[in-house]
């Protein structure tokens, strides 16, 4: 495997060498710092992989992809770093980065590369597929023979006129008719812009997007598939039939849902973490400004976490965290509960005014302290509400903070007076 590093720390590119090394990668490496280094490269040489510094000082931030774009060059790549925020992570993806990894976490870059690499593969066999499909012989090859994407062509209206066998085991038909007899593409071949998106033609923004849709296997599960498409022309030129390659990227898009969900969950108690929180109620404050209706912010310390870890154990401290969790899980659908860092919780109450909101943090606190569970618990209650304690996010939270400081001070003031 070559690959091809930007980065400008030998010792970084060494460590991602072992870590490859561990899985019996054989690579070939090369490293460059400048952007005019890497584009002489991309033009000069072939590379499996990229892997580029995410922050460097000669190089804008997303200066590599823009680079790898413009050689044409279908190369994946891989940014490495220090703590990457997940709307970093997420814009540089979107941008067209295959992974980002954090440097603390380097191991998980041979998983990264495996994937990455099996993805190039297969884009390169469906290219190969879809250039096939270009001349009689081979397009009847290409029908018959692929059997890693679904191809099919059908006539101006949708109807199929002919598939190929990957196609008939994806969508779990018996045979060719079967799946024949079935107007699966009629829809988005009548839909001019689906119909577009699907050749590959750009629209009034002068982007391409993928066509991706779910379509109905015959047991009435579905599929999400990514379809790409070509006109076929008949011998006086006009236009004939299309054909059509199907991707299933089902498990793909379940396996990417299932990153997102870990990633906005705190592995210990399963509750929203402190980045989700911070998109809630940046969310929030946008409803509000829509609305004109307020939102309430609750934080709770968990009291004498400490003391419980010094006396019974820290997996009974870990434990009582998990219990706070399970009082605030029976939140409204509505609400949205996270834990806020260490010993702290925060809840967040869209439409809800300053006296519901103390109402519900009573009920909380309440519940927490009669769990029937031990040692008994107690929380330190901070409520704010927008917009009133504060107009933007850190205003707010320091508001929440301030008070639930304060009810911890009076209850330590209470206990040192007995």
């Amino acid at each position: 495997m070559h690959i091809l590093f930007v980065h400008s720390n030998a010792a970084e590119v060494e460590r991602c060498l072992q870590e490859l090394d561990k899985v019996h990668f054989t690579v070939s490496a090369e490293i460059v710092v400048t952007p005019e280094e890497f584009s002489e490269r991309l033009g000069s040489h072939a590379y499996d992989l990229v892997v580029a510094e995410l922050t460097s000082p000669d190089w804008q931030e997303t200066q590599a992809l823009e680079l790898l774009h413009r050689s044409k060059r279908q190369i994946p790549l891989i940014f490495v770093g220090g703590i990457l925020q997940r709307e970093t992570v997420a814009e540089f993806i979107t941008r067209g980065a295959y992974d980002c990894i954090e440097m603390g976490r380097i191991g998980h870059l041979p998983v990264a590369v495996r994937r990455a690499l099996q993805e190039k593969t297969l884009r390169e066999e469906r290219d190969r597929a879809k250039n096939g499909l270009g001349h009689s012989e081979a397009r009847h090859l290409a029908l018959a023979g692929n059997l890693s994407y679904g191809i099919c062509r059908c006539d101006l209206g949708g109807k199929f006129l002919e598939v190929n066998e990957a196609m008939v085991k994806m969508l779990g038909y018996a045979s060719r008719e079967e799946l024949m007899a079935v107007n699966l593409a009629s829809g988005l071949i009548q839909d001019r812009g689906k119909r577009a998106q699907l050749l590959g033609q750009p629209d009034q923004q002068g982007s391409v997007d993928p066509l991706e849709i779910e379509w109905e296997r015959k047991d009435h599960t579905t599929l999400r598939v990514r379809l790409s498409g070509h006109e076929v022309l008949g011998e006086q030129g006009q236009l004939d039939a299309y054909e059509i390659i199907t991707e299933d990227v089902t498990k793909q898009r379940q396996l990417e849902d299932h990153l997102r969900e870990q990633a906005a969950r705190d592995p210990l108690t399963g509750l929203a973490n402190y980045r989700h929180l911070a998109e809630v109620l940046a969310m929030e404050v946008k409803r509000s400004e829509r609305t004109g209706r307020e939102f309430a912010l609750l934080l709770f310390d968990v009291d004498g976490l400490k003391q419980i870890n010094d006396r019974y154990g820290h997996l009974t401290g870990s434990h009582a965290l998990c219990r706070v969790a399970d009082v605030l899980s029976f939140c409204r659908d509505i609400d949205t509960a996270a834990r806020y860092g260490g010993d702290e919780f925060a809840v967040v109450l869209p439409e809800t005014g300053a006296e519901a909101a103390n109402q519900v943090a009573q009920r909380i606190c309440d519940s927490i302290a009669n769990d029937g569970m031990g040692p008994l618990l107690s929380v330190s209650i901070g409520v704010a509400v927008y917009p009133h304690d504060g107009e933007r996010i850190e205003a707010l939270l320091r508001k929440a903070d301030v008070a639930m400081c304060a009810m911890k001070a009076k209850k330590r003031e209470l206990r040192n007076a007995r």
